[in-house]
């Protein structure tokens, strides 16, 4: 089994067919749309995407802004079932290397054919496509550096928040592609931030994967840490991991805030609604149900929304302080990446950077 290849690994070990059917199946229903709603609603993304393209660029002083992704072909417009297969595709490459770390580990679980493969592979995959398919009805959009370089919007669900906050709807579109067009200029930025972040995750999954075999002996500290507020992966790190996941966490909280300082840098001359729209999206979270809760714990997206207000004002001490063309240094280079201590205390990433 040493021989073996990541992806054949990753075929091994999760059934993706079955991972995108079960999001597919299990995914709440969205809006009903005619097609000629549907045929609306994709070209309005479309434009909205391609209109965020100028302010991002005048907004954040980065050249690699400039006319980047203007083209309405190069936004992909999706349902949720289509959002799931895209990122079945985009884990299948990710965890490749993890899982052949834990098939050198146990080869026994890759022989196929076998019993142990055929049911743990089909249940892997049905398990993933339970995750992706909750997700896949609170995603509005995404950016995914490590395959075709896709803008991705998931139209149903943007509908759905649209009427839901009673928000101006060519305003909101604007709003959201403004965030997410801001992801595709960073990676532009720094080219060599995706090959980064993929030997992050790669170094830390397989890790955890490697620790696979003894979960079982480590149930109840894992039961126990979730209950303490602790996601899964948490509770089974390494001191070598916490360090990953420390670097991890500053970096998307850099990426998330940064999006949303760029975002929230528009005025009503380009967003009439934008203060109704900020406000009512920051109160919606305060109406889920006690189950979205708990599955958002079990996930840590409350971490995700934590990076956005870290890493939020983390940018925007740092704008205020020295400019944001003495900002955008730190895309230059991976040393110029806040650490997760930095990211609490700007000023010392200023120090470090030498902008006093």
């Amino acid at each position: 089994m040493n021989s073996i290849s990541a992806a054949q690994a990753s075929d091994l070990m999760i059934n993706w067919d079955i991972a995108s059917t079960t999001a597919a199946k299990l995914a709440p229903a969205g809006p009903r749309f005619t097609a000629s709603e549907v045929a609306q609603e994709v070209q309005a993304l479309r434009a909205a995407a391609a209109a965020a393209v100028d302010h991002v660029h005048r907004i954040a002083g980065l050249e690699a802004a400039k006319d980047l992704g203007t083209d309405p072909a190069e936004t992909l417009v999706v349902d949720r079932a289509t959002w799931s297969k895209a990122n079945t595709q985009s884990f299948r490459e990710l965890l490749g290397p993890a899982l052949k770390v834990a098939l050198d580990e146990k080869p026994e679980l890759g022989r196929e054919g076998s019993s142990a493969q055929v049911f743990g592979s089909s249940f892997a995959g049905a398990e993933l496509g339970a995750v992706l398919a909750f997700l896949s009805a609170n995603v509005l959009g995404q950016f995914d550096p490590f395959g075709q370089n896709r803008l991705i919007l998931v139209a149903p669900n943007i509908v759905e928040i649209t009427r839901e906050l009673n928000v101006v709807p060519e305003d909101f579109r604007l709003w959201v592609c403004l965030h997410e067009q801001t992801h595709r200029v960073q990676f532009a930025a720094a080219p060599w931030l995706a090959d980064h972040l993929r030997s992050k995750i790669t170094e830390l999954s397989s890790s955890t994967m490697g620790m696979a075999s003894g979960l079982g002996e480590r149930l109840g500290e894992i039961i126990s840490g979730v209950r303490e507020g602790r996601g899964l992966i948490e509770v089974i790190q390494t001191p070598k991991d916490r360090e990953t996941m420390s670097h991890l966490t500053a970096v998307m909280s850099l990426l998330e805030g940064h999006a949303n300082v760029i975002m929230d840098g528009v005025d009503s001359s380009i967003v009439p609604s934008v203060k109704t729209i900020r406000r009512r999206f920051e109160a919606r979270g305060k109406t889920r149900t006690p189950l979205e809760n708990f599955i958002r714990k079990l996930l840590q997206l409350d971490a995700k929304a934590a990076q956005y207000r870290d890493g939020q004002k983390f940018v925007g001490y740092i704008v205020d302080a020295v400019g944001m063309d003495s900002f955008n240094t730190i895309w230059e280079s991976p040393k110029h990446l806040p650490t997760e201590q930095e990211l609490h205390h700007p000023q010392e990433w200023i120090e470090r950077m030498g902008l006093v």
